[in-house]
């Protein structure tokens, strides 16, 4: 199909496209909560005609185009929840839904997904293979998510998929720009949570107490260690204790202290290692103090988001063929994404439509309260999902 007939036919479609982004944006539902904005999703898909499957794995939506042979299934993902963030942009069409927003502009991929399924609804006659639309749920949530939930009900089979094809807005890159990388791309997040359980006293007399403040913070300080001694340097890893909580008053050592925080990994064999260092340097640290440390890590964190290398070539291919548009090679992003899990099953690729204008005051970054997009682009994101699918499922 030619590339230009299916841009003009999203030139014309994109006052819909916006109207979509926008609704979308005005009503926000936090993860797991998506209840209107899957039973929108699904209304758009049947108003087009596509087969439409509810209640996937919770609030997850499912749409299939079948092709002539179905010879091979093409995912096409999208997530659909929103952030707990009260939003501050002053848009016209803002949050209507106090406390929640779509700081992170999954109501960006679903309008884009959403233009994409009517284009290609259009065009069902020149599909060989199968289109699944996968509209995701709780991508926000870090831990169980809405993908696991999702493929647990099937959501890749009856037809089997055989690539995952995915697309993320990021204010880190200019509007105009694609953003793109075979190999890992984002980062395992794993959440730790450290308990330390010391012996209370009197500020006055440290030595008759353990002190777990004193020790949580000698902790700390070893954790960041395990970076910068344990690990090559040439390996992106990072490791953030975000949150500490102890104690009650000014002369009163507490009990117990407990600290928050994150890891971030890009290969899943270091990732294992450094979790078990996390643990044995904790309970080390303050065995040494006659203290004792617990540590726990976040179930069912995602897994690193990989793009098939081979894939990831076609697709950047496909994306450089859209006129007005550049394709750049990205570094890996230390943010995790519910995506991964989808790749694990179904080899493909994950990339970035760049949102940032300077021009307009689009400035913000992702989960930002003041985040928004360019929504001049969007239309470009919606494309190329129509031509990544149409390249993979079109005749051969």
């Amino acid at each position: 199909m030619n590339t230009e007939v299916l841009r003009k036919e999203l030139e014309e479609y994109n006052e819909e496209l916006i109207k979509m982004r926008r609704y979308l944006h005005e009503n926000p539902e936090l993860s797991y909560q998506e209840i209107n904005t899957a039973k929108y999703v699904a209304d758009k898909l049947r108003s087009f005609g596509v087969e439409v499957r509810e209640h996937v794995g919770g609030t997850g939506v499912v749409g299939l185009i079948r092709g002539k042979t179905g010879r091979i299934t093409i995912g096409l993902r999208a997530d659909m929840d929103a952030l707990p963030v009260e939003e501050q942009t002053g848009l016209p069409f803002a949050s209507k839904n106090k406390g929640v927003m779509h700081a992170c502009g999954h109501d960006s991929h679903t309008a884009m997904l959403l233009a994409a399924a009517y284009i290609l609804s259009k065009h069902r006659d020149e599909l060989d293979g199968n289109i699944k639309f996968l509209f995701q749920p709780a991508e926000e949530d870090g831990g169980r998510g809405g993908a696991l939930p999702m493929i647990e009900d099937g959501a890749l089979e009856n037809p089997h998929v055989d690539h995952v094809f995915g697309l993320h807005v990021l204010g880190d890159f200019p509007a105009g720009t694609f953003a793109i990388r075979g190999g890992a791309i984002m980062a395992a997040p794993d959440g730790f949570k450290i308990t330390v359980h010391g012996k209370g006293g009197h500020g006055s007399a440290p030595a008759d107490a353990i002190d777990p403040i004193y020790i949580g913070s000698n902790i700390i300080n070893a954790l960041y260690g395990v970076r910068s001694r344990f690990i090559d340097q040439r390996k992106p890893v990072t490791i953030s204790v975000c949150s500490v909580h102890s104690g009650t008053k000014d002369n009163i050592i507490p009990d117990n202290l407990e600290m928050l925080g994150t890891l971030r990994t890009l290969d899943e064999d270091l990732r294992a290692f450094i979790k078990k260092k996390i643990g044995d340097t904790a309970a080390g640290v303050a065995e040494a103090f006659g203290a004792r440390a617990e540590t726990e890590f976040i179930e069912n964190a995602y897994p690193v988001t990989y793009n098939d290398p081979k894939i990831t070539e076609e697709v950047r291919s496909v994306l450089e063929s859209i006129k007005g548009m550049k394709v750049i090679e990205t570094e890996p992003l230390m943010g995790g994404e519910d995506v991964s899990r989808f790749l694990q099953k179904a080899p493909g690729t994950y990339y970035f439509l760049g949102t940032r204008n300077e021009k307009k005051g689009i400035i913000y970054p992702n989960h930002s309260p003041r985040f928004t997009v360019d929504e001049d682009y969007l239309k470009y994101g919606a494309l190329s999902h129509v031509l990544v699918a149409m390249h993979f499922a079109g005749k051969k």
